[in-house]
């Protein structure tokens, strides 16, 4: 069978209806895996005990495939009276798996700031929490908003994984157009091209951050 640019221009319209989906499944994603890493960064530094469940909390996290998580979510929670939608299960278990990888970009992030700045706050009166909050978090940002910028791609390129949960987002919507007429090649090309054009317009919005961070540190340091 061969390859039909015509066919492939005309289903465009097809695959974009799960754009929106994909788009809102990353941004809450990127959003929920960030907030969940910054506390199982905060929980490892809380003392021993905690430390090491924590530790042990993120080493599973990041030693488990993404798929076995969305499984377990999907197919074995209700089970035990849990059930959760497709869109909330894809939103909870990227937020889950990639909260792994950024608990260590955050752990990174903060060890590169010089321990006086932590001292300094805390002998300014602040509390931990919030010398943690107004004086480490500025200056990690500057150190991990590449690769913080990265798993965030990543979070994006990871959202077809949500297809095979029922979740509408474009690969599902591509498999739709594929299984109704019997191809494949069309379908995942415009999938493909769509992805690479969203993981390029992250990727630049990504540089541009880390350039005005990088901008707004330099000025704080004069």
């Amino acid at each position: 069978m061969n390859f039909d640019l015509a066919f492939a221009v005309e289903i465009v319209p097809r695959v974009l209806d799960g754009l929106g989906n994909t788009i809102m499944v990353a941004i809450l994603s990127s959003f929920g895996a960030a907030l969940l890493g910054f506390a199982w960064e905060m929980l490892r530094r809380a003392g021993h005990g905690v430390g090491y469940v924590i530790r042990f909390v993120i080493d599973f996290i990041r030693s488990t495939p993404i798929l076995v998580q969305l499984y377990f979510l999907f197919f074995v929670l209700p089970s035990y009276g849990i059930v959760l939608p497709s869109m909330v299960v894809g939103v909870l278990g990227l937020s889950i798996y990639y909260s792994g990888y950024l608990a260590e970009v955050f752990k990174a992030g903060i060890d590169a700031v010089p321990r006086g700045q932590f001292e300094a706050g805390i002998s300014l009166g602040l509390s931990r929490f919030l010398t943690i909050i107004l004086v480490i978090a500025p200056q990690m940002l500057r150190n991990i908003a590449a690769p913080m910028g990265a798993y965030f791609v990543s979070i994006l390129k990871a959202t077809p994984y949500l297809a095979v949960i029922a979740v509408p987002e474009m690969l599902g919507s591509a498999f739709d157009v594929a299984s109704e007429t019997y191809r494949y090649a069309e379908p995942m090309l415009v999938v493909g091209v769509l992805f690479l054009m969203l993981a390029g317009g992250v990727a630049f919005l990504v540089h541009r951050l880390e350039k005005r961070v990088t901008a707004f540190s330099a000025m704080g340091r004069r």
